[in-house]
């Protein structure tokens, strides 16, 4: 009975979903379909998810699935590039059909838009030189007017530091060379999600991630979608459902962060 009734529901939601979709124009996915071109908002700044080289290319985990997501649906990727500050903005704009790139859920951007169904669990920790690591251990130890905290503009990480961290010091830097700030010792700590952390920590030595497995705040990753448009969030979601399910994501995370031979 619980079987019938969850079916029931779903399709009644589908129902619903697809009239208002019928009322209000074509959905993404039709678009999409339609137009051969998938456009994908993402800041290329923020490895190992998303990066812009200097010649116009696009690397990182979000970018291959990005690619993934248009084969399914016999199309080319259009990217979108935006930045933190600028990302739900150029959502709302209707200039994307969805954003990717390590993009965290909140519920301030979940007011405004929808989120696919959960790509990671991934939360807050510290990025300190290695030689720091036992000073930088706790909130207690970080939220001092000495310490010197470096983030880039907009993003969560810069939220957090305003809320938690009041009392350091913060400077706001561009997600590129940030990391080079830590070692050029012009800064103290970097508060990010623990997977950009182990990713530098093996990219640069010299720095490394602070209790990676403690989170100081829960955090989750997912990709960002219009609001409204159930028929595109049903296709996202199912579309990255299979591609875990049959490991197609996991052999993406692991071109990217995988364990090095020998540990």
């Amino acid at each position: 009975m619980k079987t019938i009734n969850s079916t029931l529901m779903f399709s009644s939601l589908l129902a619903l979903s697809l009239g208002a979709q019928a009322q209000e124009g074509p959905s993404h996915l039709d678009s999409v379909i339609q137009q051969g071109q998938l456009r994908v908002c993402t800041t290329g700044d923020y490895k190992p998810y998303t990066y812009k080289a200097e010649d116009g290319e696009y690397s990182g985990i979000d970018i291959a699935m990005a690619r993934s997501l248009a084969d399914s649906l016999g199309a080319k990727v259009e990217w979108v590039p935006t930045t933190w500050k600028t990302l739900m903005p150029d959502m709302l704009a209707g200039k994307c059909d969805i954003a990717m790139g390590g993009i965290s859920v909140t519920l301030e951007r979940q007011k405004k838009a929808f989120f696919s169904t959960t790509l990671d669990v991934d939360g807050k920790i510290p990025l300190v030189r290695c030689e720091d690591q036992a000073k930088y251990q706790t909130i207690d130890q970080i939220n001092q007017p000495t310490v010197r905290l470096v983030e880039p503009a907009g993003g969560t990480n810069e939220a957090f530091v305003h809320t938690v961290l009041p009392r350091a010091q913060l400077k706001l830097h561009d997600n590129v060379t940030i990391f080079q700030e830590l070692l050029d010792k012009k800064a103290d700590v970097m508060i990010t999600d623990a997977s950009e952390a182990l990713y530098q920590q093996k990219l640069k030595p010299g720095l490394c991630a602070v209790n990676p497995t403690q989170y100081m705040q829960y955090g989750e990753k997912a990709y960002l979608l219009p609001r409204d448009d159930m028929t595109w969030k049903f296709y996202v979601d199912q579309w990255l459902h299979l591609a875990k399910v049959t490991g197609n994501y996991q052999k993406v995370l692991g071109q990217w962060i995988a364990v090095p031979k020998g540990k």
